[in-house]
């Protein structure tokens, strides 16, 4: 679970608001065949950011942005 490293509830919470909203967002542009795939690397990509992020705005922007690259 990439999420397991996160220990701050607040950090967990907003991880998971996060990603369910970045999500929503990518999942449009993503096959079929690669949805597990692509939502759990933007899960770790998520759990990365999250200690160093600002707010969830903050966190899903950075998230968006890096798994486009």
């Amino acid at each position: 679970m990439p999420f397991s490293s996160l220990s701050d509830p607040v950090d967990l919470a907003r991880a998971t608001a996060a990603l369910d909203a970045a999500w929503a967002e990518i999942k449009p542009s993503i096959p079929d065949a690669k949805l597990d795939q692509e939502r759990s690397r933007l899960a770790y990509i998520i759990a990365s950011f999250a200690v160093v992020a600002l707010d969830e705005a903050d966190l899903k922007r950075r998230a968006i942005e890096r798994f486009r690259k």
